[in-house]
């Protein structure tokens, strides 16, 4: 059997910006259909959705199925190391962890996403044969494997995570830094305002934390154009909107037109 790949650790060191979209829906079919449209990934929400553990593994399946290069993300509402190992043996490969104050937050949720071996003896993520991130025992290289594949995102939204943002940036196993602009504006004191030159100035220093430690950086942009202006400065993760947001926006539209 091939060995266990994530593309998308590959593709963060590569030239030229990934689009997403953020998954909030808890639908394994909006999740596959997404994945027909071609986005470079698509982030399954369980910070600011009801996404469970079994609704995460329903919505990797889907996106399996498509046959796509279209690579999931979870997004863990919390470090828990119960919670993050779940995500792991349903299969995830790439994790986003939110509101990462310090170096030393950034390091123990590596920790939690590896298992302990001979390079990670500090691992924390308990091990299982029979899940299905290694296809329910089938791949006997998955646990030899899996600590080099998995790709760990942090979100730097707070005060504190811009003071630290050089020594997080530099901690071994951090694969990206996302920047959530509505959270930065509000510990900032701009509320609404990601366009604040503040919150700009703040984007600009995490994007150049991440160039200098050589890893990759990544934004919440609210559409189209706000998203093709973010992949000028560099920026490799750039998600469009979310899917609950398309939905209301196109359905509105729809409204107003038949009544106009």
């Amino acid at each position: 059997m091939s060995a266990f790949t994530n593309p998308l650790k590959q593709r963060l060191k590569e030239h030229g910006p990934l689009f997403g979209l953020w998954l909030s829906m808890c639908s394994p079919d909006a999740a596959e259909a997404h994945a027909h449209a071609g986005f470079d990934w698509l982030l399954i929400d369980m910070e600011h959705s009801p996404n469970d553990s079994r609704e995460v593994a329903e919505q990797l399946r889907a996106i399996a199925a498509a046959h796509l290069p279209s690579e999931p993300i979870v997004r863990v509402p919390c470090s828990d190391g119960w919670l993050v190992k779940r995500v792991l043996d349903a299969g995830a490969r790439t994790l986003m962890f939110p509101n990462v104050q310090s170096a030393e937050d950034a390091a123990r949720i590596v920790r939690l996403t590896q298992y302990p071996s001979v390079d990670a003896n500090d691992g924390l993520r308990g091990v299982a044969g029979a899940v299905r991130a290694a296809a329910y025992g089938a791949r006997r290289d998955y646990v030899t494997t899996a600590n080099a594949q998995i790709a760990t995102i942090v979100q730097i939204e707070s005060v504190e995570a811009l003071d630290a943002v050089d020594a997080i940036a530099a901690t071994p196993g951090v694969d990206c830094l996302f920047i959530g602009p509505a959270d930065l504006a509000a510990c900032l004191g701009h509320l609404g305002d990601g366009k604040h030159p503040d919150v700009q100035a703040a984007i600009d220093k995490i994007v150049a934390a991440a160039e200098r430690a050589g890893i990759a950086s990544g934004i919440f942009a609210m559409d189209s154009a706000s998203a093709r202006e973010y992949a000028k400065p560099g920026i490799k993760l750039v998600s469009i909107a979310a899917d609950v947001m398309w939905l209301l926006r196109s359905t509105r539209q729809a409204l107003q037109e038949a009544r106009s």
